[in-house]
């Protein structure tokens, strides 16, 4: 995500066809591991360092450019932006808990208790080779959106209207930053996007208000897509959310 080759009214036209499509493609969640069988957990092979290396800095890039986002965001409305107070990877279940559960493999998730964000390395490591360096982007926003939930005081009163507000907002996170020029966008993005909102949609049979139900792969792309598309008087697509979930 870095060489801007397309522009934005040709970048948005996938994200609009693909809404009749995306519900068949639905398979994992990255805030609810249940939704995925555990893989083989192996570490990286030979060869494979300079992929860490560069998932490492893309991270880092992802974080700050969300940090500068929503920095801007509170200083528009007369507040002050507090980020979370770390970001960090982990292994396996025993390497911490969140309010006293054990962190789960294939995930990547907010804590609320501890204002921290962890993601399993060999999770992520995976995705990041399949779909590549828009996953990360797509999901430290929907993770980090959920801190700023907490920070705005925002609740609901079921699991999905959460997850799907925070769809939204990493919609908007993306969509802002691109038109105003914070991020660029280089040829397969949209696709990588589209193929990391397909994977973290909830299982066929799941229902939509069941706890911990997060949407399926369609829900989750119209959440996505109506953040980035949209626009406000305020100039933050933020407020779509907001009025939207």
């Amino acid at each position: 995500m870095t060489a801007l080759r397309h522009p934005v009214r040709r970048l948005l036209a996938p994200l609009v066809v693909v809404l009749a499509v995306a519900g068949c493609a639905g398979t994992t969640d990255a805030d609810n591991s249940t939704n995925r069988q555990p893989e083989s957990r192996q570490t990286d092979g030979p060869g494979d360092s300079d992929s860490s290396g560069q998932m490492k800095d893309d991270i880092s890039s992802a974080v700050k450019s969300i940090e500068t986002y929503w920095t801007s965001f509170f200083e528009a409305q007369g507040g002050q932006f507090s980020p979370v107070k770390d970001v960090f990877p982990y292994d396996s279940p025993s390497d911490g808990n969140c309010g006293g559960e054990a962190f789960a493999q294939n995930n990547a998730f907010f804590c609320p208790s501890g204002d921290f964000i962890a993601y399993d390395e060999i999770f992520l490591s995976r995705e990041y080779r399949d779909i590549g360096d828009a996953f990360v982007y797509y999901l430290f926003g929907h993770e980090y959106a959920h801190a700023e939930q907490a920070a705005l005081g925002i609740s609901h009163r079921l699991t999905i209207q959460h997850e799907l507000q925070a769809d939204c907002m990493a919609g908007a996170y993306l969509g802002d930053s691109v038109r105003a020029g914070s991020l660029e966008i280089e040829d397969g993005d949209i696709d990588e996007l589209l193929d990391s909102l397909a994977l973290v949609g909830d299982q066929p049979g799941v229902p939509w208000f069941a706890e911990g139900a997060h949407g399926s792969g369609e829900q989750r792309t119209q959440a996505f897509a109506a953040g980035y598309q949209g626009t406000s008087a305020g100039g933050s697509s933020l407020n779509t959310c907001f009025q939207t979930f």
